[in-house]
């Protein structure tokens, strides 16, 4: 193999190499808050299932409050536990009186916070953690805003408290959200799952995609480079 051949060779396999480490370096690691949903019928109880990735790289996620509408309370919820978490559930007076179907309401949830008890316990970078509530019943149809604050260990807090706007664009920090149906409506259970947690699982698929990808090409340039190298070792 001539010298030029083989330094092509070479170059070209680095590149492939380089580039492929970029690619591993780059790709999405950002997730959102998102709330899932096992039932969306309007008057029926539902598990809502908040996931919480951390997307620090070094600090860990150690407490999230989610706050829950007043327009469109709900009458009563109660909390799954976590371990190595203390969950609280503060009620508060409602701006207005609230009635549906009979239920009529002053006072309701409105904030759930989660705390880890211990450093072990909170959210290490690269993991995430589920917390989930059985709340209900749920509201009128329409789109139910929870919003969520999640605080790191070195003092940061991100709101995840924005609604998506007229254009459909979503928004840097989007608010978790659920779209109650109403009464007798054709949607199974997973579907609505599936329906408030779309973004989240769709950014998993493209995330694993795109590792297994960029993983498959980091092999081809090391395997080019290791051919590169038994040429030179022939030609020597």
């Amino acid at each position: 193999m001539h010298r030029s051949t083989l330094l092509t060779v070479r170059g070209a396999a680095a590149a492939t190499a380089t580039g492929a480490l970029l690619a591993l370096g780059t790709l999405p690691a950002s997730a959102h808050v998102t709330v899932h949903a096992d039932t969306t019928t309007t008057g029926e109880w539902s598990a809502l299932t908040f996931r919480v990735p951390n997307e620090s790289d070094e600090a860990a996620t150690k407490k999230l409050v989610v706050t829950l509408p007043q327009d469109t309370p709900l009458a009563s919820v109660s909390v799954r536990p976590v371990p190595g978490w203390t969950a609280k559930v503060t009620d508060k007076k409602l701006p207005k009186p609230y009635e549906q179907d009979g239920l009529k309401l002053t006072e309701a949830p409105r904030t759930i916070t989660w705390t880890a008890d211990s450093k072990e316990a909170a959210i290490q970078p690269g993991e995430y953690e589920e917390f989930a509530i059985s709340g209900g019943p749920l509201p009128k149809p329409g789109t139910m805003v929870i919003p969520a604050k999640q605080t790191y260990s070195d003092g940061e807090v991100v709101a995840w408290d924005e609604e998506p706007t007229k254009g459909g664009e979503e928004p840097e920090h989007p608010a978790p959200t659920v779209e109650v149906t109403k009464a007798g409506a054709e949607q199974p259970a997973d579907e609505a799952s599936a329906s408030t947690g779309q973004q989240g699982a769709t950014a998993d698929s493209s995330d694993t995609t795109a590792r297994v990808l960029a993983g498959a090409a980091l092999l081809v340039a090391l395997v080019g480079a290791g051919f590169a190298g038994v040429a030179a070792r022939r030609r020597g």
